[in-house]
């Protein structure tokens, strides 16, 4: 019996091979830095690809969220009735269309492009020294739980001839961390999406929360943070700008 031939797989299929968790292998060009820490040709950072391109991220739209809105308020109410609740008490009766709607606003993140956030904030300034905004709040979903992850944010960034108006940086947190996260993946997300925006000699993340899955429940360790973080290009490569950026967050 003849064995039928395998389908050769395409690019697409090529790609989703080293899928990991839903997330893809991509490799973030870095400006003036080569692998091994020799600066020269541009080359390619190795990461790991927590999102579509920034110019072709997956949206959720506005007329999305009010046709799920009914089902996501019924998925609710099930969940009440699941607990040992009467949905049709008093003070759960309007409970589930505002825990729905509440968590359409907590994922929010889905509705927004960072391209439509960058377009018209990306300027050409003859900067090359390093751009720090930190302490930005950041409130956000533990997927493997749906409880809250808050903290903060710090973000450096080595500009090569292109700058980013201040407050996108604080926007470009405020999209991804509106999503269901993990802390890792969120930290990788807002260095690449800033790499791939502005092409700068390097990008440095780092993320401060609390994780209430940790807090509520499981271990529940009231003080504990947890602590991550991405450093691309010259941040990663050269201790003297990583030790400065960390050394000015930490000021």
């Amino acid at each position: 019996m003849e064995r039928p031939k395998q389908k050769p797989m395409n690019q697409n299929e090529k790609e989703t091979d080293g899928a990991i968790n839903g997330h893809f292998d991509s490799r973030v060009k870095m400006p003036g830095w080569k692998a091994g820490g020799a600066a020269g040709d541009p080359s390619t950072v190795p990461t790991s690809s927590v999102m579509e391109s920034w110019r072709e991220e997956r949206t959720r739209s506005l007329e999305d969220n009010e046709m799920s809105l009914p089902s996501i308020a019924a998925a609710y109410t099930t969940i009440l009735r699941g607990l040992g609740e009467d949905p049709q008490r008093q003070g759960l009766l309007k409970t589930p269309w505002r825990a729905a709607t509440a968590m359409q606003f907590f994922t929010k993140g889905y509705q927004e492009k960072i391209i439509d956030v960058l377009n018209d904030a990306i300027f050409d300034e003859d900067h090359d020294e390093m751009v720090i905004v930190k302490d930005i709040d950041m409130f956000s979903m533990c997927e493997h739980h749906l409880v809250p992850i808050f903290g903060r944010v710090h973000i450096g960034y080595l500009p090569n001839k292109r700058v980013l108006g201040l407050s996108k940086l604080a926007r470009i947190v405020e999209i991804y961390s509106r999503r269901l996260q993990v802390q890792e993946r969120l930290t990788k997300q807002i260095a690449v999406a800033i790499t791939e925006a502005l092409q700068p000699a390097g990008v440095g993340v780092v993320v401060e929360a609390t994780h209430m899955c940790m807090v509520m429940r499981g271990v529940q360790k009231m003080n504990s943070k947890t602590v991550t973080s991405t450093m691309l290009g010259v941040f990663r490569e050269d201790p003297k700008t990583r030790d400065e950026f960390l050394t000015l967050i930490r000021s």
